[in-house]
């Protein structure tokens, strides 16, 4: 039954989510999870390059994204960081067969091209987020138009940019917002990293996906039918008024509902 936000129910429906947060906030998640891959790792740039695919690749069946996500860490020798940073344009070549739906090799060779350019001058990803966004901004926008410019600098094949979304375009980037968050966000519960801290946590914006939408529609939450970036404003912005210093942490309760009740 849909359950409609209004005055009368915000009660009951933040102590429905506050609860299904703490069910699926939780590392028994993690190994089924692309969130896994990262976990592997301890220094923060392995982190940060194995999240970053980790998230981008995150469409389709989860046998497959993690099979393919092993797949690309072991051509990394398992230390993407290492790898990223010292590898030569030759030992590209063990991915010409790699592929993830619509991910290919001259894909993946501009991810490794601009990641190394990048690490060899800084030594972390961040700056490619905050260095669009300003304290007070009121959430990742900026940043997330940033990081597009700024990762697409580079020569490269126009089909790549499909795998990179911006709020420029009116996307929804829940695969960017996904790595943001796990990026961003930190508590006790052992999901999400924290290692970034020039952005806040009240600044992040909900990954968009399907299980998201359905469950946030069916509470009344989201009104919008379409999955764009407008319809991202508007959940997030709902979401804040549950918590407005980590309302991304909703992420998880809106995610735990759709597979409870098969939407």
């Amino acid at each position: 039954m849909r359950r409609i936000l209004n005055k009368s129910n915000k009660k009951d429906l933040k102590a429905l989510l506050d609860s299904m947060v703490e069910k699926y906030n939780h590392t028994s998640f993690i190994p089924n999870d692309p969130v896994s891959i990262p976990h592997r790792f301890t220094k923060k740039q392995d982190i940060e390059i194995a999240a970053l695919f980790s998230a981008l690749l995150a469409w389709g069946q989860r046998t497959t994204i993690l099979k393919n996500l092993n797949t690309l860490m072991h051509g990394m020798e398992n230390a993407p960081y290492d790898f990223v940073l010292n590898h030569k344009p030759k030992d590209r070549k063990r991915f010409e067969h790699f592929v993830h739906r619509t991910f290919q090799y001259g894909d993946l060779v501009y991810f490794l091209e601009f990641l190394q350019q990048h690490y060899r001058s800084s030594d972390s990803m961040e700056v490619l987020f905050s260095g669009g966004m300003k304290k007070t901004d009121a959430h990742v926008g900026n940043g997330l138009i940033h990081f597009h410019r700024q990762f697409f600098s580079l020569p490269h094949l126009n089909r790549t940019e499909k795998h990179v979304s911006t709020p420029e375009r009116k996307s929804a980037c829940k695969r960017m917002n996904l790595f943001l968050r796990w990026m961003v966000r930190y508590d006790d519960k052992g999901v999400d990293f924290g290692i970034w801290k020039q952005i806040q946590p009240k600044q992040l914006l909900c990954p968009l996906d399907i299980h998201v939408q359905k469950a946030a529609t069916s509470l009344g939450i989201l009104k919008r039918t379409q999955a764009d970036w407008n319809s991202v404003l508007e959940l997030t912005g709902e979401l804040k008024k549950l918590d407005p210093d980590d309302p991304v942490k909703y992420d998880f309760a809106l995610f735990g509902y759709s597979l409870e009740n098969k939407l």
